[in-house]
């Protein structure tokens, strides 16, 4: 499933897209944003595939956003101007929807982003994730990846929760951070500030997932990915 992000100044056409992403089961909006800036503070908080882009926005173009991301996701423009179509290309952009766009044209480069998804996570899967080292009160310490059960998130802090040790490493880093470190099959979000080893699950409860005794909450925006995990077990 990939995650998305809607970025576009006229609620309109946020209305059609978050109408459109709705109707296609391998797509899951995260956010609907109204400006780059408000689109950025999400970008850097949450995992997100696929952008859903406008091109000419108040104070940040769309353009200049993607410019200024150093990993950009996978993004689809949606513009009025055809005119921006070779700059969008020339930054690989995956399609670009012209304003007013069907739902077949939606689909079709949906398909097409899906298809680039579905290619660059076989690549991520082969590669290996090494076991890494955290910062601990000015001692580096190995992080087993087999041996994490899940990941809390305290702002500029996160506790990682071991099947091996009683007590969590308290490490300073970002819950996004960390889960670049992570093979994206083995683990998913419950919630904004937990990410879960899916292996160690043993039960799921309407507002939590457990390992064992420890329940961990899952927020509404969340529950999604515990409903593909299900099907997928």
């Amino acid at each position: 499933m990939m995650r998305c992000l809607i970025v576009d100044d006229e609620s309109l056409v946020r209305d059609l897209l978050e109408d459109s992403i709705s109707q296609l089961s391998y797509l899951y909006l995260v956010k609907s944003c109204k400006n780059a800036l408000e689109a950025w503070d999400i970008v850097q908080q949450e995992s997100i595939d696929l952008i859903f882009l406008d091109v000419q926005m108040p104070r940040l173009s769309g353009l200049q956003f993607l410019q200024s991301l150093d990993k950009p996701p996978l993004v689809i423009l949606v513009t009025a101007y055809n005119e921006y179509a070779l700059e969008g290309f020339n930054l690989q952009v995956v399609d670009y929807l012209l304003k007013p766009f069907s739902f077949e044209r939606f689909m079709k480069a949906c398909s097409r982003a899906n298809e680039l998804f579905q290619l660059k996570n076989k690549s991520i899967e082969t590669e290996e994730y090494p076991d890494f080292f955290v910062n601990v009160e000015y001692t580096l310490v190995k992080i087993i990846i087999a041996d994490i059960n899940y990941i809390e998130g305290l702002k500029d802090y996160i506790k990682i929760h071991l099947s091996t040790n009683e007590r969590p490493i308290l490490t300073r880093m970002s819950i996004k951070a960390i889960e670049e470190k992570l093979p994206p099959s083995q683990f998913i979000r419950t919630h904004k500030s937990f990410l879960v080893a899916a292996k160690k699950i043993t039960t799921v409860k309407r507002d939590f997932v457990c390992i064992g005794h420890q329940e961990i909450p899952v927020s509404a925006s969340y529950k999604e990915n515990i409903a593909h995990l299900i099907q997928r077990s």
